[in-house]
């Protein structure tokens, strides 16, 4: 066999991902275990090594998602005694994150893992990092250039929205609805990853004939959930389906639901957090699916990192070097599959 130092593996946003891309020889079972409790893999790669230290900054943990990142980041690098985590305190103020990273580079860190407020804003202080010899993973908001980052790793917005639609698509044509009336609950419509879901929603949706009708915008809060849901109920008598782009506003979203008394349609969630993968899975109301934008891309990350720190790459790929770009998959989560993952579900 090679050496594992010269083998990637490629994987998607399940625990079993992190696993693979330290062993020697992957598997495709998938584990059920929560992500606090990811194994840290098998082989050459998962024993110690040269001591790392990984920084660490992230915006403030003010919804389950971004909550999960930092979770998961740091859960991770505990797995390993190799790495050393100094993580600063998560900031929605760009100016301060700015700061709090130039700390972590004026502390001489190995690796900078670093999902930023605001890509454009932490664009230069992520290109001062890697001027100084010091390796960027950056995580799902991207800087404006690649100078800025020695690997990307995030979620596909655009895929989300396809894999939303194909799913809402499929589930009207078994039900043979030919005109169905398909609602939308978008994020914040001025960021371009809503707008990515959107295009994908609607790109999905006309390859099978159907559109988009009622939609609104909400502002990934479960109260804007809640709130415009109940207006878009209000303006729809009748919905044979309804994509919500976020499960954290989805708890609000299902709140307007369940107040409005309505359960004539199918709806499907976004991120893939805990709370809808248990209605999932109970299957008795309105919920049938979500599509993942999994925060256990924060895990992957700090195992990126370590690599990096330590000059090794990732099992099973070809290529010497780690990839400087890696998208995960937004996988649809339906009652036949929710098993399989549950542990990358987060508490909203």
């Amino acid at each position: 066999m090679p050496s594992l130092d010269r083998r990637r593996f490629l994987w998607g946003t399940t625990a079993v991902g992190t696993a693979a891309l330290l062993s020697g020889c992957t598997s495709n079972q998938s584990g059920n275990t929560a992500p606090d409790a990811v194994a840290a893999g098998s082989g050459q790669n998962a024993q110690p090594g040269k001591a790392v230290t990984i920084g660490f900054s992230a915006p403030a943990a003010d919804h389950g998602w971004m909550a999960a990142m930092t979770k998961n980041a740091r859960a991770q690098a505990e797995r390993f005694s190799d790495v050393t985590f100094k993580a600063t305190e998560g900031t929605n103020d760009v100016n301060q994150q700015i700061s709090q990273v130039e700390t972590l580079i004026n502390d001489k860190v190995d690796v900078l893992v670093v999902l930023p407020f605001d890509g454009k804003a932490l664009t230069e202080v992520g290109r001062e990092a890697m001027d100084a010899g010091i390796p960027v993973i950056n995580v799902d908001r991207v800087f404006d250039t690649p100078l800025a980052y020695r690997t990307w790793i995030g979620g596909d917005n655009y895929r989300m929205g396809v894999n939303a639609g194909e799913f809402i698509a499929a589930q009207m044509k078994a039900k043979n609805i030919g005109s169905p009336i398909i609602g939308e609950v978008a994020g914040i419509d001025s960021l371009p990853l809503t707008q990515e879901r959107s295009r994908g929603f609607k790109d999905a949706l006309a390859r099978s004939g159907f559109q988009v009708g009622p939609r609104v915008s909400a502002q990934f809060t479960s109260e804007s959930g809640e709130q415009q849901t109940a207006n878009l109920l209000q303006s729809a008598s009748k919905l044979d389906a309804l994509w919500n782009h976020d499960d954290d506003q989805g708890i609000g979203v299902m709140a307007a639901v369940d107040s409005a008394g309505r359960t004539e349609f199918v709806m499907v969630g976004g991120a893939g957090s805990r709370n809808m993968m248990d209605l999932i899975k109970a299957d008795s109301g309105v919920m049938k699916a979500t599509v993942l934008y999994s925060p256990s891309m924060a895990s992957s990350a700090i195992a990126l990192a370590r690599l990096l720190g330590q000059t090794k790459g990732i099992g099973d790929l070809a290529e010497h070097d780690i990839p400087a770009s890696i998208t995960t998959y937004s996988a649809v989560v339906t009652k036949e599959n929710v098993d399989q993952y549950l542990d990358v579900g987060f508490d909203s």
